[in-house]
């Protein structure tokens, strides 16, 4: 069985060091700082900044998660609000597009639910 089972390794070439910032509240920002495989700063690549939110529905929490376009913390704190809506709005409408799709099926008997037919 081991045989067949996936290595798992680490990207070395692609390591970050995450440091998170929240308000304890509404939300979270990421901050995602390149790394080499020494630890220390690799400035070849971009810092990325990544929002998350969630927002409560009649199931439960939605988490959103976004990406922040911005050079510093001052300007992703700035852009998170923005950011945080359009991730809603997003999410909605993909909601709303699961939703046309669900509506929209043809059932045929005898293809979907239960698989016992009685005589």
């Amino acid at each position: 069985m081991a045989e067949q089972l996936p290595e798992i390794k680490l990207d070395v070439d692609n390591l970050y060091r995450e440091e998170t910032f929240t308000d304890q509240r509404v939300g979270t920002i990421r901050r995602m700082t390149p790394i080499t495989k020494d630890g220390e700063d690799d400035a070849s690549r971009s810092v990325q900044y990544i929002g998350q939110a969630q927002m409560m529905t009649p199931a439960g929490p939605l988490p959103l998660t976004f990406e922040l376009e911005a050079d510093n913390l001052a300007d992703a704190l700035e852009k998170f609000t923005d950011g945080a809506n359009q991730a809603l709005e997003d999410t909605m409408r993909e909601l709303q597009e699961m939703r046309r799709q669900q509506a929209s099926q043809i059932v045929v008997p005898g293809e979907q639910g239960s698989k016992i037919q009685m005589p």
